[in-house]
Parts: C-alpha cells; structure tokens; sequence
C-alpha cells in the first residue's frame, strides 16, 4: 500500500507490517502532502485486516527531521489555519500525525536513526516502543522557530519524560543523542541497527494472543487517562471477555505443547 508516495505500508504473512516514510531525499520533513500521506496510512492500519504490529521507520537519513520549513515559507501547509478546530476526534489535523500511533489497536514501534526533531520526535513518540540508534540527533526543537511543541507532544510525554527535564528540553531546544534519549525516557531502548531490533521485537509481540495484545493497548489508555476505579474496571472488563476464547486456549495450548500459536483473526 502506498499513501502519496510518501508513507508505505507492506503486511508480512505474520502480521507485521512495516511502515515507511518514503521522502527520504527531504529526510521525510513534513508538509501538506507528507501529513496527508500519514493520516491516511494510520487510519488504514486501523482497518487492516490480519494486522499484529506495526514497525514505523523512515527511508534515507532520517526517521523526520519536523516541519519542511521551505512548505510552511511557501504557504504549503497553510500556517494561518485555525489550530483549535477538532478535525480528528480530540485533535487537529497536525496532533493526528503523532496521536494515530497510539490510537492504532495493535502495538507500534518506532525504528528512529538519523535525524528526529520536532514534529518527527512527536511522531515517534505516538508509538507504543521507540527503538532508537544511539547517534540519532534529537530535540524539541519548536522553540528554536519560536513555537510551541504542538504534535501532541505533551499528551505524550506526560509521564514519559521527567517534567523538569522536558521543560529544559522545551525551553531550550537543546540537541541530544539517542544514547541520551534513553535515560531521559524519549527512548526505549537504543541499538546499532534499529530496524532490525524493532522487527524482531514485533516478531514476539506478532506471536502472541493479539485478543491480550489489543486489550492490553486499550487498558494504556485507561490507566494513562482514567482514576483507578476505571482502571480496575477495565481490567476486569477485559479479562471477561478473553478468557476462554479460542485465541486464549490456543495460546495455553501452544505454550503446553511447546510449538508456534496459530491464532485467529
């Protein structure tokens, strides 16, 4: 599947599909058409059939370097627009670039190298696991440009970064490394090649009940937004309807039988 030329989805047999941002002569910057291409990839995700996990990389140099400041100059991504308007559920069209991660029902990991500013670390950020090489160049960069982090970004980080931390970040526009990200919470874990660390994890995650996996993503969101009450109850939600299904008892049957689970759509 191709979006704009710009993002690529390809579906693996086992259920990993790697998606690609494919302007990698732009380091994959973001304008109109990159955008556009990135909300239509995350909502055809949502309707994949068959799908276990989503590995996000970018081609060339980058994983996103932000903003193509050369489209925002030219008007391309008409920067007089009103961002207040709720085009996306609870987002605008920007914040869905990033918030489409966490709104997919199966996991997401985030293969990052490169280059990863601004909105590109936003994007990131959206994804459930964030795999990242430690040379990668990093920052919060919209102050520099003297804007705000405005991709989602604090819906985010929130309990994700420290908060002195990030505001130094923020303020500062300040660059770090991917070895850096890891200690300050931007990354999961760091590795010299990061896509092939990404797609193996999701390799594990593909052969796992992907009934548990989809409530369990649903059950982050609640217990990030919700009191413990609802959080409690959402477990127990959950559980009632996984237990005895036939994904679960494949996956107790696979596990006593010591082969590979063959689960169902």
């Amino acid at each position: 599947m191709n979006f704009q030329d710009r993002v690529s989805i390809d579906l693996a047999d086992n259920g990993v599909a790697q998606v690609r941002f494919t302007r990698g002569d732009k380091m994959n910057a973001l304008d109109g058409a990159q955008f556009e291409a990135v909300l239509e990839a995350g909502q055809a995700l949502r309707e994949m059939k068959s799908l276990r996990v989503a590995v996000l990389s970018g081609e060339g140099r980058a994983f996103c370097a932000g903003l193509d400041l050369s489209s925002m100059a030219a008007g391309g991504s008409n920067p007089q627009a009103k961002l207040v308007g709720r085009t996306h559920g609870n987002a605008n069209r920007a914040q869905e670039a990033a918030m489409t991660w966490r709104k997919c029902p199966v996991p997401v990991i985030a293969a990052v190298h490169g280059v990863c500013f601004g909105g590109g670390l936003q994007i990131a950020s959206g994804a459930d696991i964030r795999v990242v090489h430690p040379a990668t160049r990093m920052a919060v960069m919209e102050m520099k440009w003297g804007l705000v982090p405005d991709m989602g970004g604090y819906a985010l980080w929130r309990g994700l970064v420290r908060d002195d931390t990030l505001r130094e970040l923020t303020y500062t526009n300040r660059e770090f490394s991917g070895e850096e990200a890891l200690g300050l919470g931007f990354a999961t874990m760091i590795d010299d090649d990061p896509l092939a660390r990404a797609t193996a994890l999701a390799e594990t995650i593909a052969n796992k009940n992907p009934d548990a996996i989809r409530g369990s993503k649903r059950l982050f969101k609640v217990m990030q937004e919700e009191g413990e009450d609802a959080i409690l109850l959402a477990e127990s939600r959950e559980q009632d309807g996984i237990m005895r299904t036939p994904n679960q008892v494949e996956a107790v049957m696979a596990e006593m039988e010591k082969r590979q689970p063959r689960f169902a759509d």
